[in-house]
């Protein structure tokens, strides 16, 4: 048994049988990987096909979100501006309102003072006749001379 060669033989035939050994486990793992390789191509094959269609869907579809947001950005405004526009209505309308309300206030009381005038002017008139003084009692009345006030006028400067 100690013959080198022998050895050496039997080195290379448990070597050739672990290979054997290694190669025969690995022959499944080989073939799954073969099939996962097979599967992984045909995803990317489906992906190259079917992604580009979907991106520009996707683009698409952010375009039209966008033109709806601006849409509505411009219902929004048109929207505030009609509101403003009412406001600025009603605001009117309510100057107008109490533009009428002075000035009907004003008619009624007109037409008050005018009834009251109509209907108590006998009255009044017999008031007055008995209000008024008697000529002896009157205050005398002074009339100026116009050149006579200028005269006093001209003293005091």
């Amino acid at each position: 048994m100690s013959d080198p060669i022998f050895w050496l033989g039997l080195s290379i035939l448990l070597v050739a049988v672990s290979l054997t050994a290694v190669l025969i486990a690995a022959l499944p793992a080989l073939q799954e990987l073969a099939r996962a390789a097979r599967s992984a191509e045909k995803l990317f094959d489906t992906l190259r096909r079917e992604f580009p269609p979907t991106l520009e869907a996707i683009r698409l579809t952010g375009l039209e979100i966008s033109e709806l947001t601006d849409d509505i950005n411009d219902g929004v405004k048109s929207a505030s501006g009609v509101v403003k526009q009412v406001d600025l209505s009603l605001s009117s309308a309510r100057k107008q309102i109490s533009k009428v309300q002075i000035g009907t206030h004003s008619v009624v009381a007109g037409v008050k003072a005018a009834w009251q005038t109509w209907n108590g002017y006998p009255n009044r008139r017999k008031n007055r006749s008995s209000e008024r003084l008697n000529p002896s009692v009157q205050a005398p009345f002074e009339v100026r001379d116009r050149s006579r006030s200028e005269r006093e006028a001209q003293d005091k400067e």
